[in-house]
C-alpha cells in the first residue's frame, strides 16, 4: 500500500551459496579442521605445507633408514614417504635434542643423512588417503595420521619411560646406525679421489 511502512526484514540471514572448494581447500581443510594441524600459506600452484615445531617435529631419513625405524614406532604414529626420503614424526621439541642425543649414542656428526626438522620449519603437506589423484614425487602418508585420534599421543619422545609413547633413543639409534651404513656403501663405491685423477691423467697423457 502507498505511503505504507516498509515490511521488516528478519534478522535471520540466509547464508550465500558457497563455492565448491578446491582441491588444494579440500585438503587444507582435512588438516586443519578434521587433524587440527597448522598449515603455512602457499603461493597458488605450490604445495600446501605443515607447519613443524608446534604439534610435533619432523626426523628427515633415507627411506631405506625410515622402514628400518618403524618397529620402534606406535601402529598409528603418522609417517610420511616422499622419493626416496622418509618423514618420522616425533614429539614436539625433539630437533632441539637431536644433536645431543646423537653425541651420547656416539654418532656425532658421523649421520650426515639424518636430518631433523622443528620449530620454524615446515615439511610438504601428503595428501589425504582418500585421494588417488597424487603427482609423481609429491608427499604422500605410508601411515596417515587419525582424524580424532591426538597425535601426540602416538610420537617417539625422550620421556617414554612409563608413557606408552615410543622412545625417540630407540628410533634414534637404529636410522642412525642404517644412515651410517648406506654412507658408508656409496662411500666405498666411489673410487678414490687420487685414482681419479691419475686415470684422468692417462686419459690427455
Amino acid at each position: 500500500m502507498v505511503g505504507s511502512d516498509p515490511p521488516v526484514i528478519s534478522d535471520l540471514t540466509v547464508p550465500l551459496p558457497r563455492r565448491p572448494l578446491e582441491a588444494g581447500s579440500r585438503i587444507r581443510d582435512w588438516y586443519e579442521n578434521e587433524l587440527e594441524w597448522p598449515t603455512v600459506p602457499a603461493r597458488p600452484g605450490a604445495p600446501l605445507r605443515l607447519s613443524v615445531g608446534e604439534r610435533f617435529d619432523v626426523l628427515d631419513v633415507p627411506a631405506e633408514a625410515g622402514r628400518a625405524g618403524l618397529r620402534h614406532l606406535a601402529p598409528y604414529s603418522p609417517v610420511a614417504l616422499q622419493g626416496e626420503r622418509m618423514r618420522l614424526l616425533v614429539a614436539a621439541g625433539s630437533a632441539e635434542e637431536l644433536p645431543g642425543l646423537l653425541d651420547w649414542l656416539e654418532w656425532g656428526s658421523l649421520v650426515p643423512d639424518l636430518r631433523a626438522i622443528g620449530e620454524g620449519g615446515v615439511m610438504d603437506a601428503p595428501s589425504p588417503p582418500d585421494r588417488r589423484d597424487t603427482l609423481q614425487g609429491a608427499a604422500v602418508w605410508l601411515r596417515p595420521p587419525e582424524p580424532g585420534r591426538a597425535v601426540e599421543a602416538s610420537l617417539p619422545t625422550l620421556s617414554a619411560a612409563g608413557g606408552g609413547a615410543p622412545d625417540l633413543v630407540r628410533l634414534v639409534g637404529t636410522v642412525a646406525a642404517h644412515c651410517h651404513r648406506s654412507w658408508l656403501r656409496r662411500a666405498c663405491a666411489q673410487p678414490p679421489a687420487d685414482a681419479a685423477a691419475s686415470d684422468q691423467a692417462l686419459a690427455f697423457s
